[in-house]
């Protein structure tokens, strides 16, 4: 098979993932990326593999070799893992479409490296970034972006799809939002949220054009895109003197964090959040230990270094 071919495995393959997994573009992406970057592991194979063999040729030991390389090109044991996923999942398709007999990919394991804890915005920096001032439109329509992510943990492409057709349910108190993989829940949002989008759906009409169904647009009238999105929070969160960078995922992280805090109940977070597994919540279990400990050490006189 030659290079072209195994192209055309590939694309065949994220083909059908798009259209029966639903997958998202983003995903997609990644996946193809992945597995063409397998093509060019292969590639480098001098003289090991015939175009003959195609995928079919690759053995575990080569698995291991590509993994190996690639680690000591810097990418680590989660980017690792992902990327053996979508080898691995490649792998079984061809299987099925009976263009290989065995999955090399299978039990080769990722090396381990430490989970990085989300990072999150304090209760007090939280509150420091919402209390900024609205002098102009954009500002409204920021403060009103802003708080809807705290008050409801929203991802970042769930906030930029919103429609107007959702505005007697969120100011009733509730959203409702198309998540991973089409998957619909319905989340609460707070009053400040409330009160913010109100303010900003009262002004609206001077920026959108008359036919744009969106919820937040940009000063073109259209929709707001994702990247304009995180520029604007990025410029609040320096403007409000904040001590790192703020992107949304840091304020669905805070979101998370600060509610599990104040209620101690995990399940209810993993729903508003969407996760589809309990395990993907309970990071924050681990930050909620770290602020008791950074309490425990600030407050307990065992806790407190002495003098010298």
């Amino acid at each position: 098979m030659s290079s072209r071919g195994r192209l055309a495995s590939i694309g065949a393959y994220l083909d059908e993932l798009a259209r029966q997994r639903r997958l998202s573009a983003h995903t997609v992406r990644n996946y193809r990326h992945d597995l063409e970057q397998l093509c060019g592991l292969l590639g480098e194979l001098p003289g090991e593999l015939s175009d003959d063999d195609g995928f079919a040729g690759v053995q575990t030991h080569h698995i291991r070799r590509f993994v190996a390389q690639l680690h000591t090109r810097g990418l680590g044991g989660r980017s690792l893992g992902r990327t053996l996923s979508a080898w691995r999942g490649f792998y079984r398709w061809l299987g099925r479409h009976s263009e290989t007999t065995h999955n090399p990919v299978a039990g080769v394991r990722p090396p381990r490296s430490p989970k990085a804890l989300p990072k999150v915005l304090s209760p007090d920096e939280a509150s420091r970034l919402l209390a900024a001032e609205s002098e102009n439109l954009l500002q409204v329509r920021d403060q009103a972006m802003f708080e809807l992510f705290y008050s409801s943990g929203l991802r970042l492409a769930e906030l930029a799809a919103l429609d107007l057709a959702c505005l007697e349910d969120l100011l009733a108190g509730e959203v409702r939002v198309l998540g991973k993989r089409n998957k619909l829940r319905i989340v609460p949002v707070g009053s400040k949220a409330r009160e913010a989008v109100a303010a900003w759906v009262e002004q609206r009409g001077r920026l959108a054009a008359a036919d744009e169904v969106a919820l937040f647009v940009s000063q073109r009238g259209s929709r707001l895109g994702v990247r304009m999105i995180q520029l604007r929070l990025r410029r609040r969160g320096l403007l409000q003197g904040l001590p790192q960078r703020v992107h949304p995922h840091m304020l669905r992280h805070s979101f998370a964090s600060h509610v599990l805090q104040s209620s101690g109940d995990l399940r209810a977070v993993q729903e508003m959040l969407g996760h589809a597994s309990i395990a993907s919540t309970q990071v924050y279990t681990h930050l909620d230990f770290q602020h008791l400990a950074a309490v425990y050490d600030q407050a307990h006189p065992r806790a407190r270094r002495k003098p010298e």
